[in-house]
């Protein structure tokens, strides 16, 4: 599989989702493959995106009232602080950390987010959040 970008099977045919997670796709090959002295660069990087989408995603299912976000957000908690918690300098591990996150993302996707994609299409939202740019910051 080529995980330099987003593939098909990530693809959930909603631009601010497609958009966030092909961002993320990137910054996870840039820790894994990046030169060691930009390690901590690129992983602070990983941390931002992760922080803005899954605050994106967490905005927009309080906005339906989605019942899968206690478990949605959990997962969202796991990674973060997994992610949170590793020692500064330490790129073996966060190098192994990172390269454990990609097959996390493609499930998470499959599964949660794909499930919080046919909600928001079912309560409208879909439109209305892709067709906004402003949108993104305040998920509604």
């Amino acid at each position: 599989m080529d995980t330099s970008a987003l593939t098909n099977e990530m693809v959930l045919g909603i631009p601010l989702f497609d958009e966030a997670h092909a961002a993320l796709a990137e910054q996870i090959q840039l820790l894994l493959n990046g030169p060691d002295q930009e390690f901590e660069t690129h992983l602070a990087g990983l941390v931002e995106c992760l922080e803005v989408d899954f605050r994106l995603e967490e905005q927009l299912m309080e906005a339906i009232d989605y019942p899968a976000t206690r478990s949605h957000r959990e997962q969202h908690a796991r990674v973060l602080a997994t992610l949170h918690g590793l020692a500064p300098g330490d790129i073996e591990n966060g190098r192994k950390v990172a390269a454990l996150i990609l097959p996390w993302f493609q499930v998470h996707l499959a599964t949660a987010d794909t499930a919080l994609a046919v909600a928001l299409q079912i309560a409208g939202r879909v439109q209305a959040a892709s067709a906004n740019p402003a949108r993104r910051q305040t998920g509604v």
